[in-house]
């Protein structure tokens, strides 16, 4: 299951837990590309509950988790208390779902919301900035929106960049490095309606495609879509 859709007025964040011995780097990481990887929280080695939501623990709230190892999938379970290591170091990062509400209260549709489906995210060849032993490119996540409210959605978006903020790019997808928009490679497909252009935002993923070139010995990460809802109000992110 997506969680977009499913809990408007609520931040919405995506997670990565990673050793110790790797989470300055990843830190750093996230300093240097504060566009796909803004930081709403950074817990301590072993902790597991965020201020953003304390009555949940970050290995069980998110629908779904990612395990990895090697930069290897090697499971994908609901519950990740059997995996977790006390040496782990969790980032919650800002999530383009906590946008939605304002997009859709300036009257700009979702079609993934409206299709029942995720959103689109595929991997670019925008590179991010290294840092340290983390490399590799920068995800985006995809929404049609019609022509004539691209603007207002820059505008909406824009004010909140601890989320994503503003779009990085409109229009043609190979711009990017996209050839298919039909074949995302994460989340669904999802249908345009006429007078719809290709929308991208930077994506929270972007640590799972790093984790995949840079091949850390192990982390967990929430599976795409599937978010870790907090307590915190979304407007709580808008600035201005």
């Amino acid at each position: 299951m997506t969680t977009a859709g499913t809990a408007p007025g609520q931040a919405q964040a995506n997670l990565i837990a990673i050793p110790k011995d790797w989470a300055y780097d990843f830190l750093l990481f996230t300093h240097r590309n504060p566009k796909p990887c803004p930081v709403l929280d950074v817990l301590d080695a072993g902790e597991t509950v965020s201020a953003l939501k304390q009555d949940a623990d970050v290995r069980t709230h998110a629908p779904r988790y990612r395990i990895w190892e090697n930069g290897e999938l090697v499971a994908e379970p609901e519950n990740a208390t059997e995996f977790w290591r006390d040496d782990l170091v969790t980032f919650l990062i800002g999530c383009s779902f906590t946008f939605e509400t304002a997009l859709e209260s300036a009257g700009v549709p979702l079609r993934h919301v409206d299709q029942g489906k995720n959103v689109s995210m595929f991997v670019t060849d925008i590179q991010c900035r290294p840092a340290g032993r983390l490399h590799g490119p920068m995800v985006v996540s995809m929404r049609w929106i019609p022509e004539s409210l691209v603007d207002i959605a820059h505008k909406v978006t824009a004010l909140m960049p601890s989320v994503h903020g503003a779009p990085v790019g409109a229009g043609d997808p190979r711009m990017l490095g996209i050839s298919d928009v039909e074949r995302p490679d994460f989340g669904d497909a999802v249908e345009p309606e006429p007078g719809d252009v290709p929308v991208f935002w930077a994506c929270g993923v972007t640590p799972q495609a790093v984790l995949m070139k840079s091949r850390p010995p192990f982390a967990i990460t929430h599976a795409p879509g599937q978010m870790f809802v907090t307590d915190m109000p979304d407007f709580a992110y808008r600035v201005g």
